[in-house]
């Protein structure tokens, strides 16, 4: 199956207008999984489905103007999660929007019972600390991207950054710290 997405991959850098059609259903489930991992994470009375979100990431892919020079499946995913994070932070820059009702929480009956629980991390500071890695170190920036937005483990990462196991681990300890401090302290972690 992968030689056959990478083949389908490249039909549609050349061009061939039937070859989109025929990627999505061997990705789909693979898409949809990271899309309900990441979707898991966020905070109660998310309005953006998993299914929705990866129409909208396979439409980006695929039907957008941006660059479809994929080298094969791995550099596909790796897209995929990139184009999932810029709509979760699209959506989550709408509703804090004054526009969109600003401050105004917008609660279903079921999540008005769990209001004690801890909120998630909020997703557009998240991607503000993450602008400050990327320029910091871009390997470490990419790994969370992998693992916080498309929902890969750690080993999946590791793969699709082609580095071993043992260094994903320890560049996924390190970026969690770095994220960390950028959070609580506001700034880049880095600055004196």
């Amino acid at each position: 199956m992968m030689n056959e997405v990478t083949r389908i991959l490249t039909a549609i850098e050349s061009g061939d207008p039937a070859a989109a059609e025929m990627l999505l259903p061997l990705v789909y489930d693979e898409l949809r999984k990271l899309a309900a991992q990441k979707l898991a994470r966020e905070k109660p009375g998310q309005t953006l489905q998993a299914t929705a979100l990866v129409h909208e990431a396979y439409l980006r892919l695929v039907d957008g103007a941006g660059d479809r020079n994929w080298n094969g499946r791995t550099h596909f995913f790796r897209a995929a999660a990139e184009v999932m994070r810029r709509i979760l932070v699209d959506s989550a820059r709408q509703k804090h929007s004054k526009k969109r009702g600003g401050a105004w929480r917008q609660v279903d009956l079921d999540s008005a019972v769990e209001l004690a629980e801890e909120p998630a991390a909020d997703v557009v500071a998240v991607n503000e600390a993450l602008d400050l890695l990327v320029k910091h170190d871009p390997v470490k920036a990419e790994l969370v991207k992998l693992r916080y937005f498309a929902g890969l483990s750690v080993e999946e990462a590791a793969e699709v950054l082609g580095i071993s196991r043992a260094t994903a681990d320890r560049y996924w300890r390190y970026a969690k710290t770095w994220l960390y401090c950028a959070l609580t302290r506001g700034s880049n972690p880095d600055a004196k």
